[in-house]
């Protein structure tokens, strides 16, 4: 595969970030993690992600509020949803307000992976994701 995908990942929890960034960088993903979406909104006004995962519940700033900033720089960026919730109401808003797709809680870095694999075909960068690999 010739180009990365640069992809953004900001969940609170550090976990959540330990474990899918070696996942997505097995499928050729660039990816930075953060937990603090301070700080992630910063590093969005600075650059341009082909992809961001966000959850959609944090304290201060939620995941719609990320995807809305993400939506006004860079209406190319895919946005998928990571809720630990089963809240499709707040899944549902986040869609109607342009969020690719979303992922529930828990889920395997290989469910991810596909959803990733989804948002770059969309983008015109295809990813090989084999389904029965290992994480």
């Amino acid at each position: 595969m010739d180009a990365q995908l640069h992809v953004l990942l900001l969940d609170d929890e550090p976990i959540v970030g330990k474990r899918l960034k070696p996942a997505l960088a097995k499928i050729g993903c660039d990816v930075e993690v953060f937990e603090d979406p301070r700080l992630a909104l910063a590093r969005i006004d600075e650059q341009e992600f082909d992809i961001v995962v966000t959850d959609i519940r944090m304290d201060e700033i939620d995941g719609i509020q990320v995807l809305e900033r993400v939506a006004a720089k860079s209406p190319r960026t895919k946005v998928i949803m990571i809720t630990g919730y089963a809240m499709m109401s707040l899944a549902r808003e986040a869609m109607d307000k342009g969020a690719f797709d979303f992922i529930a809680k828990p889920f395997q870095p290989n469910d991810l992976r596909k959803v990733i694999a989804k948002a770059a075909e969309a983008l015109g960068t295809p990813l090989k994701v084999e389904s029965g690999e290992a994480v």
